[in-house]
């Protein structure tokens, strides 16, 4: 076997590969997997001289890519694409070599990459596509204001979005994925709920569905783990250091989104709690409400979580703030600094019927949390599950610049004409 050819020579035990932008890793966005992985290796190396390591390396490369598990005939197939011609077995030895400390053993011949070992894609060099695509080059877009929205799925669309372009993002994700299936929503807009519960009306109100997450399975669950760290990891290169993230959640489920995020590679930094009576919660045994009157299975929700993240500084927080304008948050005044606990009401009438979206949320709340992420008043912010355009209306209404990404049609052009709207509505600013 040629030296160059065996992976773990001198190398069992070896750390990940190092990224520096004078060679070894690449990534080229906005193409497909395959390409992707290539780009994973320096083009400007030759196969024939292979360096030691590169096997190696290539390994890391193209499993840091998959958070499922992959066969070592994948993953041996994937390493003769980027380096060449690599013997099956040399992948196999160096996997088992390095397994537990690098690599877990699923079941039998089937591996995956240590989430904390995972190449951190926000510090890759990235090249442009040959097509140069940017931004909203192939999406209907819409802009309005200081709001472009963009109709399309939103990791394809950070797939090709330039490094370092977005400060901060607001964002009211599909919490169970399934929800928001073509199924779930059809049956949602049909009146029959699936997974979605429709309370009933009383006082003559109609009250706004809501998902029953408790009904999600356990793979539905993992599901849920998966989107949102492949959802971050791709979000991360877009993002310029110190930005904010702010998503949305609810107590059943944002202990999942939180530990996806952080195994990303963003900084946890709290949660904003949202103080509003909702419908969840609170009922009495299902059809043993007579027997057992003074009991709830649940408590009845009083609040909402926000989970706060932030991409790592360049530096100080100072010098985060002088070079990308991020950092920290915006102060509602000098004597009086943003505070994690906002009180709210339920989303009004006049704002329902302006955006009848089952997940809206009031644009009081919305107004003060946009304009808090982005410390010196300016960048742009991102919200790439726009929904009926909430965050980009909130937006709005305080001076800011902002994008949304809605892969939903009828919810795009339920946004196209909601935006404006929303951000023209005069409603209570917190004291």
């Amino acid at each position: 076997m040629d030296p160059r050819d065996n992976p773990y020579t001198s190398n069992v035990g070896a750390q990940p590969p190092a990224l520096s932008s004078r060679g070894g890793i690449r990534v080229q966005r906005g193409v497909d997997e395959t390409t992707s992985r290539r780009q994973y290796v320096d083009m400007e190396q030759t196969r024939s001289r292979r360096r030691p390591g590169d096997v190696r390396d290539a390994i890391f490369a193209t499993m840091s890519l998959r958070t499922d598990a992959m066969s070592t005939r994948e993953i041996a197939d994937e390493v003769a694409a980027l380096v060449g011609e690599t013997s099956p077995s040399s992948v196999r030895s160096y996997i088992g070599l390095n397994t537990p400390d690098m690599f877990v053993r699923e079941s039998r011949g089937l591996y995956r990459l240590r989430e904390d070992l995972r190449l951190p894609l926000d510090e890759v060099e990235i090249t442009d596509t040959p097509s140069g695509r940017h931004g909203d080059g192939d999406y209907e877009t819409y802009r309005t204001g200081n709001a472009e929205l963009v109709n399309a799925d939103c990791l394809e669309w950070l797939a090709s979005r330039e490094l370092h372009s977005i400060h901060a993002v607001v964002t009211d994700p599909p919490y169970g994925l399934h929800e928001y299936s073509d199924e779930q929503q059809a049956k949602l807009r049909a009146g029959k709920g699936g997974v979605w519960r429709i309370p009933p009306s009383f006082d003559g109100h109609t009250r706004a569905p809501l998902p029953r997450f408790t009904t999600l399975t356990l793979a539905q669950l993992n599901e849920l783990d998966r989107f949102f760290f492949e959802w971050a990891r791709t979000l991360l290169p877009v993002l310029v250091p110190g930005a904010n993230v702010v998503v949305a959640s609810n107590p059943l489920l944002s202990h999942i989104v939180a530990a996806s995020l952080s195994r990303s590679g963003l900084e946890r930094r709290g949660e904003v709690i949202r103080l509003v009576m909702t419908m969840r919660g609170g009922d009495r045994p299902k059809a043993a409400h007579e027997e057992f009157r003074c009991v709830s299975v649940m408590p009845r929700s009083m609040w909402e979580p926000w989970l706060l993240f932030r991409k790592p500084l360049d530096g100080r927080a100072q010098d985060s703030l002088r070079r990308w304008g991020t950092g920290g948050f915006r102060r509602p005044s000098e004597n009086r600094p943003f505070g994690d606990v906002i009180k709210s009401a339920p989303t009004h009438k006049r704002e329902r019927e302006v955006a009848p979206h089952p997940s809206l949320k009031p644009q009081a709340f919305m107004r003060e949390v946009v304009r808090a992420v982005l410390p010196l008043g300016k960048g742009v912010v991102l919200d790439p599950f726009a929904g009926s355009g909430s965050t980009l209306a909130a937006a709005e209404a305080v001076g800011y610049a902002s994008i949304g990404v809605e892969r939903d049609p009828r919810y795009f052009k339920l946004a196209k004409s909601s935006i404006m709207k929303l951000a023209a509505l005069d409603v209570p600013v917190s004291e």
